[in-house]
């Protein structure tokens, strides 16, 4: 594989104009790097911690991955994603998905997960099936549920290994003679048909601008002139202790719709021997992303949404203790309607932004980032992906320009 300097000349000279540049080496981000590179555009990918780390939401060494989903646009993007996740094992010689199956579980009434879900899984034809109670007690009796729980199994949901996913596209990207620069905060964009983009290392053109930045999107935005609806929270990620060993080896993961239409998801031991995971999609704790985890960011979720987990422990899991043995952190980045946001500036078209994952982007990334690759390239998105502009949020642009 050619170096950098040799595939693209002028890649490091101070007048050197990219034709992509992304900010934000999550998930997203890297993987819009990787397809961007691939494709033959000069690229950078400009991360402002060093690497590895812990401070965004694409750490951790799991993610469920599906391809039960209630909407249709996450469907198509589901039937893409799965296929190019295991081309990306291929090319890296390294298991990035665990199929263990996924039951999606309501209780009537709250049933809007289920049939929305089990209507895709038809419409894309998928393998599933239908569990009733009997067949439900008799293959897992690990858990207990009511009798009139409604419960389908996604044959193909399983356990992505995300830490080594993003690694994996980062180092396949710098294979392919792509830059990617750690430690450098993004201090300035200057919009034009060149964007600069000043850093507190060195000044950046590029002609088409990626903005990846997950919880620090508000922040990077309204100085652009976009002021939308979003909310980082904090999230617990805790993990149950089994009664014996190996007792929950066998059981699938699992999403479960609360009755705030809220829900609960689990998944099989993988970072911790003998851990389940099993945290709630939710979060109490709204914060600053740059001081998540600082004394002053009290964890209040943690006197709610973990009170709440260990009653659903206890009633549903009987073969976990119920108080969790270790509690991690993560951020979300979420919109009102949980949707991403992809969609260029409203004013600088040459300005992409995807954000607001919600915490269920990771899984979707390999089609995230062959869209916002197509889009840099000046064509359409290939997947309907109407539902995720700004459009849909009032007073979304502001009038005014300034800067970062």
């Amino acid at each position: 594989m050619a170096s950098p300097s040799e595939q693209f000349p002028d890649i490091h000279s101070v007048n050197a104009v990219y034709d992509v540049l992304i900010v934000g080496a999550g998930i997203q981000g890297s993987s819009t790097a990787y397809h961007c590179i691939k494709q033959g555009l000069k690229t950078v990918l400009l991360e402002q911690f060093s690497l590895p780390h812990s401070r965004g939401s694409s750490h951790g060494q799991s993610r469920i991955i599906r391809y039960s989903y209630e909407q249709t646009h996450y469907s198509q993007m589901m039937t893409e994603a799965f296929p190019m996740w295991k081309d990306l094992e291929k090319e890296t010689n390294t298991q990035l998905y665990k199929k263990t199956g996924l039951l999606t579980i309501s209780l009537p009434p709250m049933r809007s997960l289920y049939d929305s879900s089990l209507e895709q899984m038809r419409k894309f034809k998928r393998a599933h099936r239908i569990l009733d109670h009997e067949a439900l007690k008799k293959e897992y009796p690990e858990m207990n549920f009511p009798k009139d729980s409604l419960v389908f199994m996604d044959y193909d949901g399983g356990t992505l290994r995300a830490d080594k996913a993003l690694r994996a596209y980062q180092d396949r990207f710098k294979d392919c003679g792509g830059i990617l620069k750690e430690e450098e905060k993004v201090l300035e964009i200057t919009p034009g048909p060149v964007v600069i983009v000043r850093t507190n290392k060195a000044t950046y053109k590029t002609r088409q601008l990626i903005l990846t930045p997950g919880a620090w999107a508000q922040k990077v935005l309204k100085p652009l002139g976009i002021d939308v609806p979003l909310t980082v929270t904090r999230i617990n990620v805790p993990y149950w202790q089994e009664k014996e060993t190996g007792v929950m080896s066998k059981v699938p993961n699992l999403i479960f719709q609360l009755e705030n239409d809220k829900h609960v998801y689990a998944l099989q031991e993988l970072e911790y021997p003998g851990l389940t995971k099993v945290p709630y999609h939710g979060g109490a704790d709204i914060i600053d992303p740059d001081y998540r985890d600082t004394v002053h960011n009290e964890a209040v979720g943690r006197k709610s949404d973990i009170q709440l987990l260990k009653r659903f422990i206890a009633k549903h899991f009987p073969l976990l203790l119920s108080e969790p043995t270790v509690i991690e952190t993560c951020m979300y980045t979420e919109t009102p309607d949980s949707e991403l946001i992809m969609d260029r500036h409203p004013l600088y078209h040459n300005i992409i932004v995807c954000c607001g994952c919600s915490g269920h982007g990771f899984k979707l990334a390999p089609s995230v980032g062959k869209i916002l690759c197509r889009m840099a390239m000046g064509k359409e998105s290939h997947i309907n992906i109407t539902a995720l502009s700004f459009k849909r949020f009032k007073n979304s642009c502001l009038t005014n320009k300034a800067k970062l």
